[in-house]
């Protein structure tokens, strides 16, 4: 299936893009300030806000067993994962008013779940979509959980294998799912720019034969405008109201005016890329007087000699074309010609 539908609108190539902001743990376990960057996001041009939900004993144990320890290199390196866990969820209890607050202000709200329990939790709040995280790809009996309920699933991809996408794919569709949307992905937080390999966009969808976009955890727009260049049709992005408040995912998460300027940029690669035309187009007709011709630039009689002295190539373009410069030159006028006159082959005598 070349699209999928979320609320009724189409997402797939030839749509417009289809923008989620990703609020994470970035509410910093403040309610309010959930609501407030999920409005931040509907007025910088986001189509969806996405929350994730689990709890960090769905996710892990507690336990700071060396296993259990994030290693130095990570962005949390030195804590255990459910201690960050325990930091970075969103509490189960908030997410229904949360779902109901995007309604009332006219974005797009779902989640990814973790496990099981977390699918049935979303289904009771009738969320339209499903999303699930690069590490949770190669989890089949929780995709199989999620194929099940009938949703567009997005399926980021992370750091899994061609063999690993390819049981996923398979794993969902032998459920009956055939709104699949598979995300490009690099699972580094932040993504250096060498590990993003964009050009897996437009393999991914020959390859699946399904609509692909992009979950960019890179610094900064750069990646994400690109992407769209290369076909992607939907766009995910970690949000914050200001990094310098911190939370879990703040390093690599936009700002409003940098989520504003990504949106907008959108908009403008989406119109850049057009179609295959070639040829001037509304915007250039006016700039043929900058294109160059062939022109009369001395007064010649007729029966006289076309040389290179009364005859040139100059601006504008109203004259014959410059391929034809040296077929003319030689040639006789076939009647008077004045200063100026942009030449045709009419005024050129056998």
């Amino acid at each position: 299936m070349d699209y999928i539908e979320i609320n009724g609108r189409r997402v797939g190539p030839g749509y417009p893009t289809y923008f989620i902001a990703e609020m994470s743990g970035n509410h910093n376990q403040d309610f309010g300030r959930a609501i407030e960057i999920m409005k931040m996001a509907k007025e910088n041009g986001a189509d969806a806000i996405k929350l994730q939900t689990y709890t960090p004993d769905t996710l892990t144990i507690d336990s700071d067993e060396p296993p259990f320890i994030l290693p130095s290199t990570n962005t949390w390196g030195g804590t255990t994962l459910y201690e960050l866990y325990k930091t970075a969820y969103t509490p189960w209890e908030w997410q229904a008013d949360i779902i109901s607050a995007a309604r009332e202000i006219g974005i797009d709200c779902f989640s990814t779940p973790f496990d099981a329990t977390a699918v049935d939790f979303l289904e009771e709040l009738e969320v339209p979509v499903y999303k699930v995280a690069s590490f949770e790809v190669m989890d089949i009996p929780l995709l199989r959980k999620i194929a099940r309920t009938g949703k567009p699933m997005l399926m980021s991809t992370g750091m899994a294998t061609i063999g690993q996408i390819q049981d996923a794919v398979d794993t969902v569709r032998a459920e009956g799912a055939e709104q699949i949307l598979l995300l490009n992905c690099a699972s580094a937080y932040p993504s250096p720019p060498e590990a993003l390999n964009l050009r897996n966009i437009p393999h991914m969808a020959d390859t699946w034969g399904c609509p692909v976009g992009f979950s960019d955890h890179s610094l900064g727009i750069a990646a994400a405008l690109a992407s769209v260049s290369l076909g992607a049709c939907l766009i995910e992005k970690h949000i914050t109201l200001s990094r310098a408040e911190g939370g879990p995912d703040a390093e690599f998460s936009l700002e409003p005016n940098e989520l504003k300027a990504l949106t907008d940029g959108i908009k403008v690669v989406e119109a850049s890329l057009g179609s295959v035309k070639y040829g001037p187009s509304e915007s250039e007709v006016g700039n043929v007087v900058f294109q160059r011709s062939i022109f009369v630039v001395e007064d010649v009689a007729a029966g006289e000699e076309l040389t290179s002295t009364n005859v040139r190539v100059i601006r504008p373009g109203n004259g014959m074309p410059p391929k034809f410069y040296d077929d003319v030159i030689g040639h006789r006028a076939s009647k008077d010609l004045k200063r100026g006159t942009p030449l045709t082959w009419m005024m050129v005598a056998d």
